[in-house]
Protein backbone atom coordinates (compact mmCIF):
# COMPACT_ATOMS: atom_id res chain seq x y z
CA UNK A 1 0.00 0.00 0.00
CA UNK A 2 1.03 3.20 -0.92
CA UNK A 3 -0.79 6.60 -0.06
CA UNK A 4 -1.04 9.64 0.86
CA UNK A 5 -3.35 10.00 4.06
CA UNK A 6 -6.00 10.88 1.22
CA UNK A 7 -6.34 7.86 -0.59
CA UNK A 8 -4.40 4.58 -1.08
CA UNK A 9 -3.25 2.58 -3.44
CA UNK A 10 -2.35 -1.31 -3.28
CA UNK A 11 0.70 -2.14 -5.77
CA UNK A 12 1.27 -5.81 -6.78
CA UNK A 13 5.15 -7.48 -6.58
CA UNK A 14 4.54 -7.44 -10.31
CA UNK A 15 4.74 -3.67 -10.55
CA UNK A 16 1.09 -3.09 -11.14
CA UNK A 17 -1.06 -0.35 -9.48
CA UNK A 18 -4.45 -2.94 -9.55
CA UNK A 19 -6.96 -0.61 -7.08
CA UNK A 20 -6.39 3.15 -6.22
CA UNK A 21 -10.00 5.15 -5.68
CA UNK A 22 -10.10 9.10 -6.01
CA UNK A 23 -9.86 11.34 -4.88
CA UNK A 24 -10.71 9.49 -1.26
CA UNK A 25 -10.91 5.92 0.05
CA UNK A 26 -14.59 6.21 -0.39
CA UNK A 27 -14.76 7.43 -3.94
CA UNK A 28 -14.78 4.92 -7.11
CA UNK A 29 -11.77 3.68 -8.34
CA UNK A 30 -9.83 4.47 -11.40
CA UNK A 31 -8.09 0.87 -11.22
CA UNK A 32 -9.98 -2.34 -9.79
CA UNK A 33 -7.49 -4.94 -11.69
CA UNK A 34 -7.75 -6.67 -7.99
CA UNK A 35 -11.25 -6.93 -8.62
CA UNK A 36 -10.87 -7.94 -12.47
CA UNK A 37 -7.75 -8.13 -14.09
CA UNK A 38 -9.26 -8.04 -17.53
CA UNK A 39 -12.17 -5.00 -16.88
CA UNK A 40 -10.59 -3.22 -14.00
CA UNK A 41 -8.36 -0.73 -15.01
CA UNK A 42 -4.61 -1.27 -13.64
CA UNK A 43 -1.11 0.61 -14.12
CA UNK A 44 1.83 -1.87 -14.95
CA UNK A 45 5.30 -0.67 -15.09
CA UNK A 46 7.87 -3.99 -15.23
CA UNK A 47 10.34 -5.79 -17.50
CA UNK A 48 9.17 -6.55 -20.21
CA UNK A 49 10.84 -9.82 -20.33
CA UNK A 50 7.91 -12.05 -18.34
CA UNK A 51 11.08 -13.76 -16.23
CA UNK A 52 12.08 -11.95 -14.01
CA UNK A 53 12.80 -12.49 -9.75
CA UNK A 54 11.22 -9.69 -7.45
CA UNK A 55 12.34 -8.04 -3.87
CA UNK A 56 10.61 -5.19 -2.52
CA UNK A 57 10.71 -3.34 0.76
CA UNK A 58 9.51 0.06 2.02
CA UNK A 59 11.67 2.51 2.46
CA UNK A 60 12.67 2.38 6.21
CA UNK A 61 10.19 4.15 8.21
CA UNK A 62 8.38 5.33 5.30
CA UNK A 63 5.46 4.54 2.85
CA UNK A 64 7.66 4.68 -0.12
CA UNK A 65 8.26 1.32 -1.83
CA UNK A 66 10.83 0.34 -3.94
CA UNK A 67 10.70 -2.57 -5.92
CA UNK A 68 13.54 -4.71 -7.76
CA UNK A 69 13.05 -6.43 -10.79
CA UNK A 70 15.96 -8.72 -12.22
CA UNK A 71 16.37 -10.73 -15.90
CA UNK A 72 19.18 -11.99 -17.40
CA UNK A 73 19.95 -9.27 -18.82
CA UNK A 74 19.81 -6.76 -15.87
CA UNK A 75 18.00 -5.45 -12.70
CA UNK A 76 15.96 -2.05 -12.25
CA UNK A 77 14.31 -0.55 -9.51
CA UNK A 78 11.13 0.96 -9.10
CA UNK A 79 9.93 3.21 -6.49
CA UNK A 80 6.23 3.82 -5.89
CA UNK A 81 4.45 6.74 -3.66
CA UNK A 82 2.03 9.25 -3.64
CA UNK A 83 3.89 12.72 -2.64
CA UNK A 84 2.96 13.71 0.45
CA UNK A 85 1.12 17.76 0.30
CA UNK A 86 4.19 19.83 1.73
CA UNK A 87 0.80 22.28 3.27
CA UNK A 88 0.74 24.68 0.01
CA UNK A 89 4.71 25.72 -0.66
CA UNK A 90 3.72 25.28 -4.14
CA UNK A 91 1.39 24.69 -6.55
CA UNK A 92 0.43 20.52 -6.43
CA UNK A 93 -2.17 18.40 -8.01
CA UNK A 94 -4.80 17.09 -5.98
CA UNK A 95 -3.67 13.85 -5.75
CA UNK A 96 -0.59 12.12 -7.55
CA UNK A 97 0.96 8.40 -7.97
CA UNK A 98 4.45 9.33 -8.68
CA UNK A 99 6.55 6.40 -10.18
CA UNK A 100 10.19 6.04 -10.66
CA UNK A 101 12.46 3.17 -12.35
CA UNK A 102 16.46 3.01 -12.95
CA UNK A 103 18.51 0.47 -14.22
CA UNK A 104 20.51 -1.14 -11.76
CA UNK A 105 22.70 -3.65 -13.38
CA UNK A 106 23.52 -4.56 -17.00
CA UNK A 107 20.39 -3.17 -19.29
CA UNK A 108 16.84 -4.02 -18.74
CA UNK A 109 13.53 -3.08 -21.16
CA UNK A 110 11.21 -1.99 -19.48
CA UNK A 111 7.27 -2.18 -19.90
CA UNK A 112 4.30 0.70 -19.17
CA UNK A 113 0.70 -0.34 -19.13
CA UNK A 114 -2.09 2.25 -18.68
CA UNK A 115 -5.66 1.53 -18.56
CA UNK A 116 -7.42 3.65 -17.13
CA UNK A 117 -11.15 2.72 -15.71
CA UNK A 118 -13.16 5.20 -13.72
CA UNK A 119 -15.74 4.65 -11.34
CA UNK A 120 -15.41 1.19 -11.02
CA UNK A 121 -15.49 -0.05 -14.65
CA UNK A 122 -18.38 1.42 -15.45
CA UNK A 123 -16.98 4.33 -17.48
CA UNK A 124 -15.02 3.03 -20.48
CA UNK A 125 -12.61 5.78 -21.62
CA UNK A 126 -10.30 6.90 -24.82
CA UNK A 127 -7.10 9.38 -23.32
CA UNK A 128 -6.96 12.33 -25.62
CA UNK A 129 -2.90 13.88 -26.61
CA UNK A 130 -1.95 16.92 -25.68
CA UNK A 131 0.87 17.44 -27.55
CA UNK A 132 4.52 17.62 -25.20
CA UNK A 133 1.52 17.95 -22.28
CA UNK A 134 1.21 14.26 -22.57
CA UNK A 135 -2.23 12.18 -22.50
CA UNK A 136 -5.50 13.09 -20.32
CA UNK A 137 -8.36 11.41 -18.69
CA UNK A 138 -11.22 13.49 -18.83
CA UNK A 139 -14.67 12.25 -17.05
CA UNK A 140 -17.30 14.65 -15.78
CA UNK A 141 -15.43 17.58 -13.51
CA UNK A 142 -12.03 14.89 -12.91
CA UNK A 143 -9.34 14.68 -15.40
CA UNK A 144 -5.87 12.38 -14.68
CA UNK A 145 -3.19 13.63 -16.64
CA UNK A 146 -0.90 11.48 -17.82
CA UNK A 147 2.94 13.24 -17.29
CA UNK A 148 6.24 10.53 -18.61
CA UNK A 149 9.31 10.50 -20.02
CA UNK A 150 8.46 6.79 -21.85
CA UNK A 151 7.22 7.72 -25.30
CA UNK A 152 3.90 6.09 -25.07
CA UNK A 153 1.25 4.74 -27.63
CA UNK A 154 -3.13 4.03 -27.85
CA UNK A 155 -3.34 0.34 -27.90
CA UNK A 156 -6.88 -1.27 -27.63
CA UNK A 157 -8.07 1.37 -25.43
CA UNK A 158 -4.83 1.28 -23.22
CA UNK A 159 -1.70 3.70 -23.33
CA UNK A 160 1.78 1.42 -23.89
CA UNK A 161 5.28 2.40 -24.11
CA UNK A 162 9.22 0.56 -23.78
CA UNK A 163 12.17 1.68 -22.53
CA UNK A 164 15.54 0.44 -22.34
CA UNK A 165 17.29 1.42 -19.31
CA UNK A 166 21.42 0.91 -18.55
CA UNK A 167 22.98 1.59 -14.66
CA UNK A 168 21.68 4.54 -13.78
CA UNK A 169 19.24 5.64 -16.40
CA UNK A 170 15.92 6.47 -14.57
CA UNK A 171 12.34 7.86 -16.20
CA UNK A 172 9.28 8.83 -14.39
CA UNK A 173 5.62 8.35 -14.87
CA UNK A 174 3.22 10.77 -13.09
CA UNK A 175 -0.22 10.27 -12.78
CA UNK A 176 -1.85 13.90 -11.44
CA UNK A 177 -5.56 13.78 -10.11
CA UNK A 178 -7.89 16.96 -9.90
CA UNK A 179 -11.54 17.27 -9.37
CA UNK A 180 -13.70 20.89 -9.89
CA UNK A 181 -10.28 22.22 -10.26
CA UNK A 182 -7.67 23.69 -12.79
CA UNK A 183 -5.13 20.44 -13.56
CA UNK A 184 -1.36 20.73 -12.34
CA UNK A 185 0.80 18.74 -14.62
CA UNK A 186 4.01 17.84 -11.94
CA UNK A 187 7.38 18.84 -13.50
CA UNK A 188 9.79 15.51 -13.64
CA UNK A 189 13.46 14.49 -13.55
CA UNK A 190 15.06 16.89 -10.90
CA UNK A 191 11.27 18.17 -9.29
CA UNK A 192 9.72 14.61 -9.39
CA UNK A 193 13.30 13.68 -7.41
CA UNK A 194 12.55 17.01 -4.98
CA UNK A 195 8.96 15.16 -4.02
CA UNK A 196 10.50 11.86 -3.37
CA UNK A 197 13.14 13.13 -1.03
CA UNK A 198 10.33 15.55 0.82
CA UNK A 199 8.26 12.25 1.11
CA UNK A 200 10.55 9.99 2.46
CA UNK A 201 11.49 12.87 4.67
CA UNK A 202 7.92 13.56 6.03
CA UNK A 203 7.15 10.01 6.44
CA UNK A 204 10.93 9.61 8.72
CA UNK A 205 10.24 12.73 10.34
CA UNK A 206 6.44 11.41 11.98
CA UNK A 207 7.60 7.79 12.43
CA UNK A 208 10.52 9.04 14.59
CA UNK A 209 7.79 10.44 16.90
CA UNK A 210 6.99 6.88 17.98
CA UNK A 211 8.15 6.30 21.25
CA UNK A 212 7.62 2.56 21.36
CA UNK A 213 11.34 1.29 22.11
CA UNK A 214 10.80 -2.26 22.42
CA UNK A 215 12.25 -5.62 20.79
CA UNK A 216 9.50 -4.84 17.58
CA UNK A 217 9.95 -1.92 17.15
CA UNK A 218 10.28 -2.46 13.44
CA UNK A 219 7.00 -4.30 13.25
CA UNK A 220 5.13 -1.86 15.63
CA UNK A 221 6.37 1.43 13.70
CA UNK A 222 5.41 -0.43 10.16
CA UNK A 223 1.89 -0.71 11.97
CA UNK A 224 1.89 2.79 13.05
CA UNK A 225 2.77 3.61 9.24
CA UNK A 226 -0.01 1.72 8.30
CA UNK A 227 -2.65 3.39 10.64
CA UNK A 228 -1.53 6.67 9.39
CA UNK A 229 -1.78 5.88 5.77
CA UNK A 230 -5.42 4.49 6.41
CA UNK A 231 -5.81 7.70 8.44
CA UNK A 232 -8.14 10.97 6.34
CA UNK A 233 -5.65 13.47 7.24
CA UNK A 234 -9.00 16.29 6.51
CA UNK A 235 -10.65 15.13 9.55
CA UNK A 236 -8.93 12.61 11.42
CA UNK A 237 -11.19 8.84 9.96
CA UNK A 238 -9.24 5.89 9.94
CA UNK A 239 -11.28 3.64 7.72
CA UNK A 240 -11.15 0.17 8.53
CA UNK A 241 -8.93 -0.88 5.04
CA UNK A 242 -8.61 0.37 1.69
CA UNK A 243 -10.69 -2.14 -0.29
CA UNK A 244 -13.72 -3.64 -0.63
CA UNK A 245 -14.76 -7.13 -1.37
CA UNK A 246 -11.68 -9.05 -0.88
CA UNK A 247 -13.14 -12.49 -0.10
CA UNK A 248 -12.77 -14.16 3.65
CA UNK A 249 -13.82 -17.61 1.92
CA UNK A 250 -12.14 -17.81 -1.55
CA UNK A 251 -15.11 -18.39 -3.95
CA UNK A 252 -17.60 -17.93 -1.48
CA UNK A 253 -19.85 -14.37 -0.81
CA UNK A 254 -18.35 -13.65 2.41
CA UNK A 255 -17.20 -10.15 0.68
CA UNK A 256 -17.95 -6.58 2.07
CA UNK A 257 -17.07 -2.90 1.70
CA UNK A 258 -14.32 -1.51 4.34
CA UNK A 259 -13.66 1.66 3.23
CA UNK A 260 -15.41 2.89 6.32
CA UNK A 261 -14.74 4.16 9.84
CA UNK A 262 -15.90 1.66 12.42
CA UNK A 263 -16.95 2.72 15.65
CA UNK A 264 -16.19 -0.41 16.90
CA UNK A 265 -12.51 0.01 16.28
CA UNK A 266 -12.28 3.21 17.96
CA UNK A 267 -11.41 2.25 21.74
CA UNK A 268 -8.39 0.06 21.00
CA UNK A 269 -7.01 2.22 18.02
CA UNK A 270 -6.91 5.13 20.54
CA UNK A 271 -5.24 3.12 22.84
CA UNK A 272 -2.47 1.82 20.64
CA UNK A 273 -2.25 6.01 18.97
CA UNK A 274 -1.60 7.00 22.49
CA UNK A 275 0.69 4.00 23.54
CA UNK A 276 3.05 5.08 20.90
CA UNK A 277 3.05 9.15 21.54
CA UNK A 278 0.71 9.91 18.46
CA UNK A 279 -1.72 12.11 20.65
CA UNK A 280 -2.51 14.70 17.79
CA UNK A 281 -3.61 12.34 16.04
CA UNK A 282 -6.20 10.44 19.03
CA UNK A 283 -7.29 13.46 19.61
CA UNK A 284 -8.42 14.25 15.84
CA UNK A 285 -9.68 10.58 15.85
CA UNK A 286 -12.05 11.62 18.72
CA UNK A 287 -12.53 15.00 17.35
CA UNK A 288 -13.96 13.32 14.11
CA UNK A 289 -16.45 10.62 16.06
CA UNK A 290 -17.49 13.60 18.11
CA UNK A 291 -18.18 15.44 15.02
CA UNK A 292 -19.40 12.46 12.89
CA UNK A 293 -21.85 11.41 15.29
CA UNK A 294 -23.55 14.03 15.51
CA UNK A 295 -26.14 13.04 12.80
CA UNK A 296 -27.10 10.46 14.91
CA UNK A 297 -26.82 11.46 18.50
CA UNK A 298 -28.17 10.32 20.44
CA UNK A 299 -27.95 7.15 19.25
CA UNK A 300 -24.44 6.05 17.22
CA UNK A 301 -24.45 4.36 13.31
CA UNK A 302 -21.77 1.37 13.40
CA UNK A 303 -20.26 3.32 11.01
CA UNK A 304 -19.99 6.40 8.67
CA UNK A 305 -17.60 7.28 5.93
CA UNK A 306 -14.73 9.97 6.03
CA UNK A 307 -16.44 12.94 5.53
CA UNK A 308 -19.26 11.35 8.36
CA UNK A 309 -22.01 10.75 6.15
CA UNK A 310 -24.26 7.83 7.73
CA UNK A 311 -26.16 6.26 4.29
CA UNK A 312 -24.03 3.72 2.39
CA UNK A 313 -26.33 1.70 1.16
CA UNK A 314 -24.81 -1.09 -0.22
CA UNK A 315 -25.33 -2.99 -3.92
CA UNK A 316 -23.50 -5.36 -6.45
CA UNK A 317 -21.19 -4.44 -9.41
CA UNK A 318 -22.63 -7.35 -11.42
CA UNK A 319 -19.81 -6.60 -13.95
CA UNK A 320 -16.72 -7.29 -12.27
CA UNK A 321 -16.10 -11.14 -12.06
CA UNK A 322 -14.23 -10.59 -8.43
CA UNK A 323 -11.25 -11.50 -6.51
CA UNK A 324 -10.49 -14.90 -7.46
CA UNK A 325 -14.05 -14.98 -8.76
CA UNK A 326 -15.22 -14.60 -5.55
CA UNK A 327 -18.62 -12.99 -5.69
CA UNK A 328 -20.40 -10.44 -5.67
CA UNK A 329 -18.24 -7.68 -5.88
CA UNK A 330 -20.05 -5.33 -3.34
CA UNK A 331 -20.02 -1.24 -2.67
CA UNK A 332 -21.39 0.19 0.60
CA UNK A 333 -22.28 -1.39 3.44
CA UNK A 334 -25.85 -2.72 4.70
CA UNK A 335 -24.49 -3.21 8.21
CA UNK A 336 -24.76 0.25 8.94
CA UNK A 337 -28.04 -0.12 9.52
CA UNK A 338 -27.62 -2.84 12.45
CA UNK A 339 -27.35 -1.96 16.16
CA UNK A 340 -24.78 -2.67 17.90
CA UNK A 341 -24.57 -1.91 21.62
CA UNK A 342 -20.91 -2.65 22.00
CA UNK A 343 -19.88 0.68 19.95
CA UNK A 344 -21.20 3.18 22.59
CA UNK A 345 -18.54 1.57 24.96
CA UNK A 346 -15.70 2.50 22.30
CA UNK A 347 -16.25 5.74 21.86
CA UNK A 348 -16.10 6.30 25.67
CA UNK A 349 -13.27 4.26 26.19
CA UNK A 350 -11.54 6.37 23.24
CA UNK A 351 -12.65 9.74 25.17
CA UNK A 352 -11.57 8.03 28.40
CA UNK A 353 -7.72 7.40 27.00
CA UNK A 354 -7.57 10.44 24.87
CA UNK A 355 -8.45 12.95 27.77
CA UNK A 356 -6.84 11.63 30.88
CA UNK A 357 -5.91 14.42 32.88
CA UNK A 358 -6.60 16.84 30.32
CA UNK A 359 -8.65 18.89 32.15
CA UNK A 360 -12.69 20.19 31.22
CA UNK A 361 -14.23 19.22 28.53
CA UNK A 362 -16.34 21.77 26.21
CA UNK A 363 -20.08 22.06 26.91
CA UNK A 364 -21.09 20.22 23.72
CA UNK A 365 -19.04 17.43 24.11
CA UNK A 366 -20.00 17.18 27.55
CA UNK A 367 -23.60 16.87 26.60
CA UNK A 368 -22.91 14.67 23.77
CA UNK A 369 -20.83 11.71 26.28
CA UNK A 370 -23.51 11.85 28.79
CA UNK A 371 -26.23 11.04 25.75
CA UNK A 372 -24.48 8.28 25.10
CA UNK A 373 -24.62 6.82 28.92
CA UNK A 374 -28.67 7.56 28.86
CA UNK A 375 -29.24 5.59 25.35
CA UNK A 376 -26.83 2.35 27.04
CA UNK A 377 -29.02 3.31 29.98
CA UNK A 378 -32.45 2.43 28.28
CA UNK A 379 -30.90 0.04 25.36
CA UNK A 380 -28.75 -2.50 26.69
CA UNK A 381 -31.39 -5.00 27.39
CA UNK A 382 -32.52 -4.93 24.34
CA UNK A 383 -30.58 -7.48 21.45
CA UNK A 384 -28.18 -6.75 18.94
CA UNK A 385 -25.79 -7.86 16.07
CA UNK A 386 -22.28 -7.73 18.06
CA UNK A 387 -19.22 -6.90 17.26
CA UNK A 388 -18.97 -9.44 14.56
CA UNK A 389 -22.18 -7.49 12.83
CA UNK A 390 -24.11 -10.83 12.27
CA UNK A 391 -26.37 -10.71 9.68
CA UNK A 392 -29.43 -12.74 11.45
CA UNK A 393 -31.31 -12.83 14.29
CA UNK A 394 -30.60 -10.26 17.38
CA UNK A 395 -29.30 -11.60 19.99
CA UNK A 396 -28.43 -10.66 23.74
CA UNK A 397 -24.13 -10.84 23.05
CA UNK A 398 -22.28 -11.15 26.76
CA UNK A 399 -20.06 -8.81 24.80
CA UNK A 400 -22.38 -5.90 23.59
CA UNK A 401 -23.50 -6.23 27.86
CA UNK A 402 -19.42 -5.88 28.57
CA UNK A 403 -19.07 -2.73 26.21
CA UNK A 404 -22.41 -0.88 27.66
CA UNK A 405 -20.77 -1.41 31.30
CA UNK A 406 -17.49 -0.12 30.21
CA UNK A 407 -19.85 3.10 28.33
CA UNK A 408 -21.01 3.91 32.04
CA UNK A 409 -17.92 3.03 33.80
CA UNK A 410 -16.06 5.52 31.70
CA UNK A 411 -18.49 8.10 31.55
CA UNK A 412 -18.45 7.41 35.74
CA UNK A 413 -14.76 8.06 35.77
CA UNK A 414 -14.64 10.84 33.51
CA UNK A 415 -16.85 12.40 36.14
CA UNK A 416 -14.92 11.61 39.20
CA UNK A 417 -11.65 13.05 37.65
CA UNK A 418 -13.07 16.40 36.20
CA UNK A 419 -13.36 15.77 32.88
CA UNK A 420 -16.86 15.44 32.46
CA UNK A 421 -19.45 16.51 34.81
CA UNK A 422 -22.69 14.93 35.53
CA UNK A 423 -25.67 15.53 37.60
CA UNK A 424 -25.87 13.99 40.94
CA UNK A 425 -29.23 12.07 39.53
CA UNK A 426 -27.21 11.30 36.43
CA UNK A 427 -24.37 9.70 38.52
CA UNK A 428 -26.84 7.52 40.00
CA UNK A 429 -29.09 6.18 37.23
CA UNK A 430 -25.16 5.39 35.74
CA UNK A 431 -24.36 3.85 39.06
CA UNK A 432 -27.52 1.58 38.89
CA UNK A 433 -27.25 0.49 35.40
CA UNK A 434 -23.73 -0.23 35.34
CA UNK A 435 -24.24 -2.56 38.54
CA UNK A 436 -27.10 -4.12 36.64
CA UNK A 437 -25.21 -4.98 33.85
CA UNK A 438 -22.21 -6.42 35.89
CA UNK A 439 -24.64 -8.56 37.20
CA UNK A 440 -26.67 -9.43 33.97
CA UNK A 441 -23.27 -10.79 32.51
CA UNK A 442 -21.84 -12.27 35.60
CA UNK A 443 -24.79 -14.30 36.12
CA UNK A 444 -25.94 -15.24 32.70
CA UNK A 445 -22.88 -14.50 30.44
CA UNK A 446 -21.26 -17.28 32.15
CA UNK A 447 -22.09 -20.65 31.73
CA UNK A 448 -20.75 -22.39 34.90
CA UNK A 449 -21.17 -26.10 33.10
CA UNK A 450 -18.53 -24.35 30.40
CA UNK A 451 -16.83 -22.88 32.86
CA UNK A 452 -16.43 -20.00 30.93
CA UNK A 453 -18.16 -16.41 29.69
CA UNK A 454 -20.26 -17.59 26.47
CA UNK A 455 -20.96 -15.65 23.19
CA UNK A 456 -24.49 -15.05 24.45
CA UNK A 457 -26.39 -14.73 27.50
CA UNK A 458 -27.66 -18.30 28.56
CA UNK A 459 -25.76 -19.53 25.46
CA UNK A 460 -23.17 -22.24 25.13
CA UNK A 461 -20.87 -21.06 22.64
CA UNK A 462 -17.54 -19.22 23.02
CA UNK A 463 -16.57 -15.93 21.14
CA UNK A 464 -13.04 -14.67 20.52
CA UNK A 465 -14.27 -11.21 21.60
CA UNK A 466 -14.66 -12.08 25.26
CA UNK A 467 -10.71 -11.90 25.42
CA UNK A 468 -11.23 -7.90 25.55
CA UNK A 469 -12.68 -8.42 28.49
CA UNK A 470 -9.36 -7.94 30.27
CA UNK A 471 -8.09 -5.84 27.63
CA UNK A 472 -10.35 -3.03 28.49
CA UNK A 473 -10.30 -3.85 32.49
CA UNK A 474 -13.76 -5.83 33.20
CA UNK A 475 -11.89 -8.22 34.55
CA UNK A 476 -8.24 -8.95 35.31
CA UNK A 477 -6.50 -11.44 33.23
CA UNK A 478 -5.65 -13.18 35.96
CA UNK A 479 -8.78 -13.74 37.15
CA UNK A 480 -10.20 -17.81 37.21
CA UNK A 481 -12.87 -16.67 34.95
CA UNK A 482 -10.91 -15.21 32.76
CA UNK A 483 -8.18 -17.76 32.56
CA UNK A 484 -11.00 -20.36 31.93
CA UNK A 485 -12.46 -18.70 29.21
CA UNK A 486 -9.32 -17.89 27.50
CA UNK A 487 -8.98 -21.96 27.84
CA UNK A 488 -12.04 -23.01 26.15
CA UNK A 489 -11.69 -20.08 23.49
CA UNK A 490 -8.54 -21.60 22.36
CA UNK A 491 -9.54 -25.47 22.54
CA UNK A 492 -12.13 -24.30 20.42
CA UNK A 493 -11.54 -21.57 18.13
CA UNK A 494 -7.89 -22.15 18.29
CA UNK A 495 -5.87 -24.00 15.36
CA UNK A 496 -2.14 -23.74 14.24
CA UNK A 497 -1.46 -20.70 16.90
CA UNK A 498 -4.76 -18.67 15.25
CA UNK A 499 -8.62 -18.15 16.34
CA UNK A 500 -11.41 -17.78 14.89
CA UNK A 501 -13.72 -15.14 16.03
CA UNK A 502 -16.62 -17.48 17.29
CA UNK A 503 -18.38 -20.58 16.86
CA UNK A 504 -20.43 -20.53 13.50
CA UNK A 505 -24.02 -19.79 13.61
CA UNK A 506 -24.31 -16.72 11.27
CA UNK A 507 -25.62 -18.98 8.22
CA UNK A 508 -23.33 -17.41 5.50
CA UNK A 509 -21.57 -19.49 2.93
CA UNK A 510 -17.93 -20.28 3.05
CA UNK A 511 -15.68 -21.45 5.95
CA UNK A 512 -13.57 -18.02 6.96
CA UNK A 513 -9.99 -17.74 7.80
CA UNK A 514 -8.79 -16.76 11.49
CA UNK A 515 -9.53 -13.24 12.16
CA UNK A 516 -5.88 -11.53 12.57
CA UNK A 517 -6.56 -9.53 15.70
CA UNK A 518 -8.24 -12.34 17.78
CA UNK A 519 -4.65 -13.57 17.88
CA UNK A 520 -3.00 -10.12 19.44
CA UNK A 521 -5.95 -10.43 21.99
CA UNK A 522 -4.97 -13.25 23.35
CA UNK A 523 -1.35 -12.06 23.49
CA UNK A 524 -2.28 -9.05 25.06
CA UNK A 525 -4.05 -11.76 27.84
CA UNK A 526 -1.17 -13.52 28.07
CA UNK A 527 1.22 -10.48 29.02
CA UNK A 528 -1.18 -8.40 31.37
CA UNK A 529 -1.48 -12.12 33.51
CA UNK A 530 2.37 -12.49 33.75
CA UNK A 531 2.70 -14.76 30.76
CA UNK A 532 5.28 -13.37 29.33
CA UNK A 533 7.19 -15.68 27.51
CA UNK A 534 4.24 -17.21 26.09
CA UNK A 535 3.07 -14.07 24.84
CA UNK A 536 5.93 -13.38 23.36
CA UNK A 537 6.76 -17.22 21.14
CA UNK A 538 2.68 -16.42 20.15
CA UNK A 539 3.63 -12.89 19.52
CA UNK A 540 6.88 -13.76 17.08
CA UNK A 541 4.39 -16.85 15.90
CA UNK A 542 1.64 -14.05 14.79
CA UNK A 543 4.49 -12.00 13.04
CA UNK A 544 5.56 -14.95 10.75
CA UNK A 545 1.80 -14.24 8.87
CA UNK A 546 2.66 -10.83 7.43
CA UNK A 547 3.12 -10.69 4.38
CA UNK A 548 6.95 -9.57 2.89
CA UNK A 549 6.03 -6.11 3.97
CA UNK A 550 4.51 -6.41 6.81
CA UNK A 551 1.16 -5.90 6.32
CA UNK A 552 -1.43 -7.58 7.47
CA UNK A 553 -5.25 -8.51 6.12
CA UNK A 554 -8.41 -8.97 8.09
CA UNK A 555 -7.59 -12.55 8.17
CA UNK A 556 -5.33 -15.57 7.85
CA UNK A 557 -5.82 -19.03 6.10
CA UNK A 558 -5.40 -21.56 9.00
CA UNK A 559 -4.26 -24.28 6.79
CA UNK A 560 -2.04 -22.12 4.33
CA UNK A 561 -1.12 -18.90 6.19
CA UNK A 562 -2.55 -17.19 3.41
CA UNK A 563 -4.52 -13.19 3.45
CA UNK A 564 -7.98 -13.09 3.72
CA UNK A 565 -10.59 -10.72 3.28
CA UNK A 566 -9.72 -6.61 3.07
CA UNK A 567 -6.33 -5.64 3.05
CA UNK A 568 -4.65 -4.00 4.95
CA UNK A 569 -6.82 -4.43 7.57
CA UNK A 570 -5.88 -1.43 10.55
CA UNK A 571 -7.55 -3.41 13.08
CA UNK A 572 -5.21 -6.35 12.56
CA UNK A 573 -2.41 -3.99 13.28
CA UNK A 574 -3.76 -1.82 16.11
CA UNK A 575 -3.89 -5.35 17.73
CA UNK A 576 -0.26 -5.87 16.69
CA UNK A 577 0.48 -2.75 18.54
CA UNK A 578 -1.37 -3.34 21.84
CA UNK A 579 0.31 -6.91 22.00
CA UNK A 580 4.03 -5.42 21.73
CA UNK A 581 2.51 -2.20 24.01
CA UNK A 582 1.44 -4.99 26.61
CA UNK A 583 4.56 -7.51 26.41
CA UNK A 584 6.91 -4.19 27.24
CA UNK A 585 4.56 -3.13 29.88
CA UNK A 586 4.49 -6.20 31.57
CA UNK A 587 8.08 -6.66 31.07
CA UNK A 588 8.85 -3.06 32.91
Amino acid sequence: MIGDCRTAALVSRAGSIAWLCLPDFSSPSIFAGLLDAARGGACSLRPRDPFFSVERRYVERTAVLETDFTTDTGSARLIDLMPIDDGGRSLRPMREVLRAIEGMEGTIEIELRLDVRPDYARRSLQPRKRGRLGWVYLWGDEVLAVHTDIALRLEDGALVGTAVLGSGERRYLSLAYTKGDPAVLPPLGRNAEERIADTIDWWRDWAGRCRYTGPYRDEVVRSAVTLKLLTYALSGAIVAAPTTSLPEAIGRSRNWDYRYCWLRDAGLTTQALLAMGYRDEALSFLGWMLHATRLTWPELQVMYDVFGRTRLDEQELTHLAGYAASRPVRIGNDAYRQRQLDIYGEVVTAACAALAGSGRLDRESERMLAGLGDVVCSQWRESDSSIWEVRGPLRHYTFSKVMCWAALDGLLKLNRDGTLVLPPAKVETFERERTALEQAIERRGFNTNLNSYASVLDGDKVDASLLLMACIGYKDAGDPRMRATYDLIHQRLGRNGLLNRYERFDGIAGVEGAFGICGFWAIDNLAKRGDIDAAERRFRHMLSFANDLGLYAEEIDIASGAALGNFPQAFTHVGLINAAVAIERARA
